[in-house]
């Protein structure tokens, strides 16, 4: 069933920044009308209503940095899991980083996961593929053909290219095919054998810390590269205020130059990690006062562009051999909104309609994509919100198959109650619907 009529809600227009009590009549898929009354009587019998009683209607969240970890990594998350995780956390559509195994450098393991996302994704997956093969740096991937088999876009998430010649190459190759390079940036010589921020908590526990230059020095070789050959260069998961300052002047000097966010960055910082905890172990760390400070004011005035989360499910045992050994990285599609909500609209940070903009519309805009708006003739993807309903994060809840994140306990409010793409509910609060 792919027509119905949606009344009694709140509905977001993120271009404008207002929210309206409007009723959507949805056919085939897409949005057929926005008006503040239809009639049931007036759309004929093949539709079903859903009484959003009050709730938010939102375009479809968006999240362009997520690791679904297959091939590979199956115990630690699949397409299908984790894409019900995203379902569940509100997100209709989601990018997946190639730092799998085999890592998505060739046609070949790019048909194959698009293969299992076509059997066994309940949201829209845009998969992305590695600059150099095996991440290795030493050798750009057949980046043609990689996108006339679909990539989205090229990084080597999970570890920056350290060579400047080679991403100046993979630049040039990404603006003659009009795809963006995303970045993880972090020069090895600086950050090897680190396990969290070099600061206050990295000295009282005797740990070896990553400095912030190990991100800003590659962001700042980056922005230059990327002016002088044009691409569209984007920032993952900035995390440091030298990072910020970089993509600044970067915009201002008219670079293609985009960046994003996770919600741990903007919430947490090295200070919060309580004892040896390797739930708050993340790369790249968690980092000072005054990095997160420059991350809300950056996310504030524009220079951070969207929020994206950076999704990095491990099993339980792999998180319990301690904070020097454990891998990088939490959950969080399941959390995002309701965390950014409480703690950035309700704490008057940022506005509710802002907010709602950084997780659909701009990461869509910025990257050429259909989606993440409400309007007649747009796709029907959109996520219901309950504002009100205030619980714990509860990790053994997750439909994802990981459970690790620092935010377990902290109560919430703003939970997605149900999500719609393309005219199909693929989740709603109690399960799944498909």
């Amino acid at each position: 069933m792919n027509n119905w009529l949606i009344r009694g809600g709140r509905i977001v227009d993120v271009i404008n920044g207002i929210i309206e009590k409007k009723e959507l009549l949805i056919e085939n898929g897409k949005i057929a009308r926005i008006a503040s009354e239809i009639p049931a009587e007036s759309v004929g019998e093949d539709y079903q209503v859903i009484q959003a009683d009050g709730r938010l209607i939102s375009p479809g969240l968006i999240d362009l940095h997520v690791h679904l970890r297959e091939p590979g990594f199956e115990y630690k998350e699949t397409v299908a899991t984790g894409t019900l995780s995203a379902a569940k956390g509100g997100f209709t559509a989601v990018a997946c980083m190639p730092n799998t195994r085999p890592v998505i450098d060739s046609v070949e393991t790019l048909s194959r996961l698009q293969g299992v996302i076509a059997r066994d994704a309940i949201v829209r997956v845009l998969p992305i593929a590695a600059i150099t093969m095996g991440q290795l740096g030493r050798e750009l991937t057949d980046m043609e053909g990689l996108k006339q088999a679909g990539a989205f876009a090229f990084s080597d998430d999970g570890v920056g290219v350290q060579e400047s010649r080679m991403m100046l190459e993979a630049m040039w190759k990404a603006r003659e095919l009009d795809v963006a390079i995303i970045a993880h940036t972090e020069d090895h010589s600086l950050a090897k054998g680190g396990s969290v921020h070099q600061g206050i908590y990295a000295e009282k526990y005797g740990l070896k810390g990553i400095p912030a230059e190990a991100e800003s020095v590659q962001v700042a070789r980056d922005i230059l590269l990327a002016e002088s050959t044009g691409v569209h260069y984007h920032v993952c998961h900035i995390s440091a205020e030298q990072s910020v300052h970089h993509v600044r002047l970067g915009k201002r000097r008219g670079v293609k130059v985009t960046a994003e966010v996770t919600p741990h960055h903007l919430l947490l910082t090295d200070e919060d990690i309580p004892g040896l905890a390797p739930n708050y172990k993340m790369n790249p760390p968690l980092r000072s006062q005054k990095d997160r400070a420059a991350l809300i004011e950056g996310l504030k005035d524009g220079t951070i562009d969207f929020i994206a989360t950076d999704h990095a499910p491990h099993s339980a045992e792999e998180k319990a051999k301690g904070m020097e050994l454990a891998p990088f990285g939490i959950v969080g599609l399941e959390t995002a909104f309701p965390l950014l909500y409480t703690h950035l609209v309700e704490k008057g940070i940022l506005a509710l309609t802002e907010l709602i903009r950084k997780m659909s519309y701009d990461p869509a805009r910025l990257f050429h994509l259909p989606w993440g708006k409400l309007a007649e003739g747009a796709s029907a993807d959109i996520t219901i919100i309950d504002l009100e309903e205030e619980r714990e994060i509860d990790p053994d809840t997750f439909a994802s198959k990981g459970r690790n994140t620092p935010f377990k306990g902290w109560k919430c409010k703003g939970w997605p109650v149900l999500t719609m793409v393309e005219g199909r509910v693929v989740w709603q609060e109690g399960g799944r619907t498909e």
